[in-house]
């Protein structure tokens, strides 16, 4: 009984297993670009930055407030010294307590403190649009290592064709070698053609593992993690329209939040030139404490001495520049280039970006070309290759002309697909410069 037991568990835990095999999950472009988005070490990275910043944006805002500092001291003195407490000069051993509360704030700065809290709020908002570039550049580089992996595991497709007829026109030719009605030549020619073949499918499998591995590792996946991607309808995703490139430049400017961050960039440095300036401003500070204390001079108890020796004071202090070695206008000065630095950087982000959408638009304009010229050649070849296994079939071509023949099918298949994939990744890449989401 023991046994049917065992065997059933055994059976159970096995089917369980198969199921889970068969189930393995089959990763979209989608679900890889919200996975990588969130798991992200390059936007994690620029997410602890945002955090900083708004750390110091609160801390910006802190400083209005007054501090409070309190401090007690204990002392014990002889001889000829002044009393702590009373100041008075005596000549005898003096035991005394001291507590004190502080309290200090400043009410005018030049407006430094007001400026430097809306420069630390642009910088937080800056920092918003970097870790939106962060997830927009990972997104980009998912798409086309996803699109490559596709690319790859399509060409498996092709080996693994070419390999089958290679291994049937090897036992047509040995059947043929040993009719005596084919050369020896001829039969070799196949076995090396199919030898190729399957040299050709290894290195496609290979290419497709090793474009997983960059895949695995943009998604942060580790080693252990089983991965392999879903196939999808390429045709829905092919372009056959190119939009204007002019309107799709127009549009990434309002769109991306590279160009929104250079530009706050300027008004971060034009903050930082007010601050500058503020330095030239006087700095008008209120300040006030509460102390008392003990000492052993005085006949009264530790009570009533708190409440004798107790002290109130308020004041405000008027701190004028007045020369300062030429700090602050080099301080000023530094300000100026860096808004200078800040356009400049401006207009280069601006002219990368018309650079990247004019090479993607010629990319995909020459894409829809060349998709259709594959395509043309890849069914003129198809119908060459199919020629070509019936002349063979009727010992009507050699070999080496067969062999050509499907070399020049493969060919024209390669080229096709590379053609469909290049045209679906410069069409997402004009989809995300509208603003629109990559989607297959």
């Amino acid at each position: 009984m023991k046994i049917y037991i065992v065997i059933g568990f055994l059976f159970c835990s096995l089917f369980s297993y198969s199921q889970e095999v068969k189930a393995e999950k089959l990763w979209t472009l989608e679900e890889c670009i919200a996975y990588a988005k969130e798991k992200s070490i390059t936007v994690k990275s620029v997410a602890l930055t945002l955090e900083s910043a708004q750390v110091n944006y609160e801390k910006s805002k802190s400083m209005r407030l007054p501090n409070l500092m309190g401090s007690v001291s204990q002392n014990f003195s002889s001889g000829n010294t002044v009393d702590p407490i009373t100041s008075s000069y005596v000549s005898q051993q003096i035991n005394s307590t001291s507590l004190i509360l502080t309290s200090s704030v400043t009410l005018f700065q030049g407006n430094q403190l007001n400026n430097q809290i809306k420069q630390n709020e642009l910088l937080v908002q800056q920092n918003s649009l970097y870790v939106e570039e962060a997830k927009n550049n990972v997104a980009l580089s998912i798409t086309e290592s996803y699109l490559q992996a596709l690319y790859s595991k399509e060409g498996i497709g092709i080996a693994q064709n070419n390999l089958t007829s290679s291994e049937k026109e090897v036992v047509r030719s040995k059947a043929r070698l040993d009719a005596g009605s084919i050369a020896m030549k001829d039969y070799t020619d196949a076995v090396s053609q199919a030898a190729t073949n399957k040299y050709i499918l290894v290195s496609a499998k290979n290419n497709y593992a090793q474009q997983l591995i960059v895949l695995k590792q943009l998604l942060e996946l580790t080693p252990e993690d089983s991965f392999d991607i879903a196939d999808f309808e390429t045709q829905n995703s092919l372009l056959t329209t190119i939009p204007n490139k002019l309107v799709v430049y127009n549009q990434a400017i309002n769109n991306l939040p590279e160009i929104k961050a250079a530009t706050l960039s300027k008004a971060v440095s034009e903050k930082g030139l007010d601050i500058a300036k503020g330095a030239y401003l006087p700095t008008l500070s209120l300040s006030g404490s509460l102390g008392s204390g003990y000492t052993s001079i005085q006949d009264a108890n530790f009570t009533d001495q708190m409440n004798l020796n107790f002290n109130q004071r308020v004041g405000l202090s008027l701190s004028i520049p007045i020369f300062n070695r030429n700090q602050t206008k080099g301080q000023v000065e530094l300000a100026k280039i860096n808004i200078e630095k800040a356009d400049i950087e401006s207009q280069t982000v601006r002219k990368e970006l018309y650079a990247k959408i004019e090479t993607s638009w010629q990319n995909a304009t020459a894409s829809v070309e060349q998709l259709e010229a594959s395509k043309m050649a890849t069914d003129a070849a198809s119908e060459s290759y199919k020629l070509a296994q019936k002349r063979y079939e009727l010992n009507d071509l050699s070999t080496t002309d067969l062999i050509v023949s499907q070399n020049m099918f493969t060919n024209a298949q390669q080229n096709y697909i590379q053609a469909k994939y290049l045209n679906i990744l410069y069409f997402q890449l004009l989809q995300f410069y509208q603003g629109n989401e990559i989607k297959l």
